[in-house]
């Protein structure tokens, strides 16, 4: 029987201090006040002043009010019911559907030692050629989309979930409006994804704390699944506004800030929930894309900048495209020797063109003449951007690099390409060898 204290200290936002001994870090309170009962979470300790996050708000908490300690942190429920249900950032159904109560799991656990992972070397197809073609993911990969508002982020989230191939999607939504989760679960829905996917969503309206928890919960449940054989692909949107919560929280208890008044735990904050990416050997893997929205484009800001520390590349999204340059998956090269044999040549290959074609475009603008090179490489860039670039091609990486060749054979002729000629000889269009040798043998 937990102890309760009938005397609250102080009120500041939606913080409340109490006198209390025996508590641990991040143990659930229960609060009793004359509107009912809710729900609190330890987030600071010193002495025997313990200071507690009310998720729904310090609105009507008065100084005589009961706190209850519950004597565990917050869990959250783990079992295939879960699948096609949409839960609140403290693990509440949202969807008006019943309550999951068996199988209680603590969340915030910490992350699998490194020295029993075993090394990535499984590709997630998407079916996005920008992804699958130029920087394939892995299973257990830990990779943000750095973006900015306004960008299709979670459009693009959407149809990653819908193609990935894994056995299950979890969804974890940080500030997100209401139509913004809809849209998630209507597109899964019609794809009919939705069997197969767990959603937490915390809205900008909600109780700060839960957008704390939202990466938590679904990185607890995610490990549950991943040790019983699925492969796991966590969706978590935006981590920005899991930042900002952390700011918000750090403000109220007047910790002393670091960079852009975020706390100077950030970066760990930040680590805790990205090293959960992890494949275990002999089951199943959690593999992790996060939204993480640069203000002002800035990619210095504390947010992206300690998130580039952790993972293991990133996608950058801008102008509704994932960029070739800057965007990067280190891990790549350990799945993409596998594919085809043609795949790491059309890979380079591509790019360096279309470096090319952009440094041409700039001449262009600037009124140079254009050599017959040059409007190779302008037919080209556009043809790279509308068939390879752009989000709404959905083919699968096999589709993908025949595509690549049929581009390239419309723009150069293969001594042009820089690609090997064994490759040439097996992969180039075969109506365009045709034509290139029945103009030779007229030249003759």
């Amino acid at each position: 029987m937990r102890k309760v204290y009938n005397k609250v200290i102080s009120v500041a936002g939606n913080v409340i201090t109490v006198k209390a001994s025996g508590v641990g870090y991040e143990e659930l309170a229960e609060i009793t006040t004359r509107r009912g009962k809710s729900l609190a979470q330890v987030i600071k300790l010193e002495d025997d002043l313990v200071s507690l996050q009310v998720f729904a708000g310090s609105r009507g908490v008065s100084t005589s009010d009961e706190v209850r300690f519950l004597g565990h942190p917050m869990q959250v429920a783990f079992s295939e019911d879960m699948l096609g249900r949409i839960f609140t950032g403290s693990g509440v159904p949202r969807d008006g559907g019943p309550e999951i109560t068996e199988n209680l799991i603590e969340i915030g656990g910490p992350s699998v030692n490194p020295a029993k992972r075993i090394i990535p070397k499984r590709m997630i197809r998407t079916n996005i050629p920008m992804i699958d073609v130029f920087n394939s993911l892995v299973a257990s990969q830990k990779l943000p989309i750095f973006s900015v508002s306004g960008e299709p982020y979670n459009e693009l989230l959407a149809r990653i979930a819908l193609q990935a191939e894994v056995d299950m999607i979890i969804l974890g939504g940080i500030g997100l409006k209401f139509d913004e989760y809809m849209k998630f679960r209507n597109t899964l829905e019609e794809g009919g994804a939705l069997n197969r996917s767990i959603f937490f969503v915390h809205t900008a309206a909600d109780p700060v704390v839960e957008g704390l928890m939202v990466p938590d919960l679904a990185l607890a449940v995610a490990e549950k699944f991943a040790l019983q054989g699925k492969e796991v692909l966590v969706l978590l949107t935006d981590m920005t506004n899991f930042a900002d919560s952390l700011k918000e929280i750090a403000i109220t208890m007047e910790q002393v800030p670091s960079n852009r008044g975020y706390p100077g735990d950030l970066y760990s904050q930040l680590a805790s929930r990205y090293e959960k990416a992890v494949d275990f050997e002999g089951a199943g893997a959690i593999t992790t894309l996060a939204v993480t929205t640069m203000p002002g484009d800035d990619v210095t800001h504390p947010v992206p900048d300690n998130t580039g520390f952790i993972t293991e590349g990133q996608f950058y999204l801008r102008n509704g495209r994932i960029e070739p340059f800057g965007s990067l998956s280190r891990l790549k090269q350990q799945v993409n020797a596998d594919t085809r044999k043609d795949h790491r040549a059309i890979m380079d290959g591509m790019i360096q063109l279309y470096a090319q074609y952009l440094e041409t475009e700039e001449k262009r603008s600037m009124g140079f003449r254009m050599s017959p090179w040059d409007d190779k490489l302008l037919k080209y860039g556009k043809l790279f951007e509308e068939g390879m670039m752009s989000l709404s091609v959905n083919i699968p990486l096999e589709g993908a690099l025949d595509r690549g060749w049929s581009i390239l054979s419309q723009c150069f002729k293969p001594e042009e390409t820089g690609l090997r000629s064994e490759l040439v000889k097996e992969f180039w269009p075969e109506t365009v060898q045709a034509e290139e040798l029945e103009a030779a043998e007229e030249t003759v």
